[in-house]
């Protein structure tokens, strides 16, 4: 008895996180922090992101203040699970441009006792949820919503306003490209 309670107590219990926010919210920043305190306890790591995603770098994931840490840049969501093997820590940058499957991938992980954490943008450049993120913040055990300052008023940001005239849903950029805003001003600029 005494042996199987003490197995019970040392099996890795798997969760999801998800850092969400606007653009310049530091969302990345946070999931490098987290990613790099688990190498230094010890924990075995892999950090994805979305092949499509080479704005700083083709294989490191990159905050805008030039925090890094060593990546591998997958098609799909299902390339993650084939991946990742024999880790304690699975990070996943840029969440929001994966495929629906992501859902199905993290909850794999997180039930074969894997601590997954997941950094996203929650909203498109329109204010609408934005790829599988929603669904991620539904199933996840913890959830950090990070905000930026907005450009306009100085007030928190949680919108990424683009500037530019392009249409498409997906646009990788930096600040030539976006801007945090308020709900304020983000609904006077949408005008």
């Amino acid at each position: 008895m005494f042996l199987e309670n003490t197995i019970h107590l040392h099996k890795r219990k798997g969760s999801i996180e998800v850092i969400c926010g606007s653009m310049f919210s530091g969302k990345t920043e946070e999931l490098i922090r987290r990613m790099k305190r688990a190498q230094f306890a010890k924990q075995k790591v892999e950090i994805f992101k979305p092949a499509i995603d080479i704005r700083y770098d083709e294989v490191k994931v990159v905050s805008h203040d030039s925090n890094s840490i060593h990546s591998t840049p997958v098609p799909a969501s299902s390339n993650i699970l084939l991946l990742a093997s024999d880790v304690d820590v699975v990070g996943i940058d840029e969440a929001q441009f994966f495929d629906e499957g992501l859902l199905d991938v993290c909850n794999q992980l997180a039930n074969s006792g894997i601590r997954v954490i997941v950094a996203g943008l929650d909203m498109d450049y329109l204010g609408k949820p934005f790829g599988p993120i929603p669904a991620l913040l539904a199933i996840a055990e913890y959830v950090t919503k990070v905000h930026a300052i907005c450009m306009r008023c100085g007030n928190l940001a949680n919108h990424s306003h683009r500037i530019t005239d392009e249409a498409g849903l997906v646009l990788l950029g930096e600040t030539n490209t976006y801007e945090p805003l308020c709900r304020d001003c983000f609904t006077e600029a949408k005008k």
